[in-house]
């Protein structure tokens, strides 16, 4: 797990984020900045951190921030899941859209239906109950999900499908 800057010497921390995720068996890493403007965000979850929080974020939550990323699990700011949510009813991302799309039907029927349920936001658990299929076997379509895709994590997938 690696809690990661933007602003650092040499090179900065969402190309270190892009770069380390790249490498086999790489860290979560978990992005802790004052910087939160819609590129900074789309950068850092597209280069595959698992989590994006504010520095005025209260140390307690920041500690349980870490454990979920250090977990598997996703983590957003307040803040930053809001300017997502904006983004993405602003519209005007067509191109993304039909690339998305194309990137998706490289999938099975089951794998998309399991993709669409990371996008909303379900837990592993909560996706065997929804489709009907034991926790091993979603985690298995998770897994053949990120390797089809060449994707790093769950954000990355939640982002694909809300691309789409």
């Amino acid at each position: 797990m690696v809690l990661m800057g933007i602003r650092m010497p040499g090179v900065d921390g969402l190309t270190a984020t892009t770069e380390l995720r790249a490498r086999p068996g790489a860290p979560e890493v978990l992005v802790l900045t004052t910087f939160h403007t819609d590129g900074h965000v789309l950068r850092a979850l597209r280069g595959g951190a698992a989590g994006f929080l504010l520095k005025d974020t209260p140390p307690g939550d920041i500690v349980a921030a870490i454990r979920t990323v250090a977990a598997g699990d996703p983590v957003l700011s307040p803040a930053v899941i809001r300017r997502l949510i904006a983004q993405v009813a602003d519209g005007g991302q067509e191109d993304r859209a039909t690339a998305a799309r194309a990137r998706l039907a490289l999938l099975g029927e089951r794998e998309r239906e399991v993709a669409r349920a990371v996008g909303r936001g379900r837990s592993n658990a909560e996706i065997a109950r929804e489709l009907h299929l034991a926790l091993p076997t979603v985690k298995a379509h998770v897994s053949r999900i990120l390797t089809r895709l060449d994707l790093n994590n769950r954000v990355q997938i939640a982002l694909l499908v809300h691309d789409a």
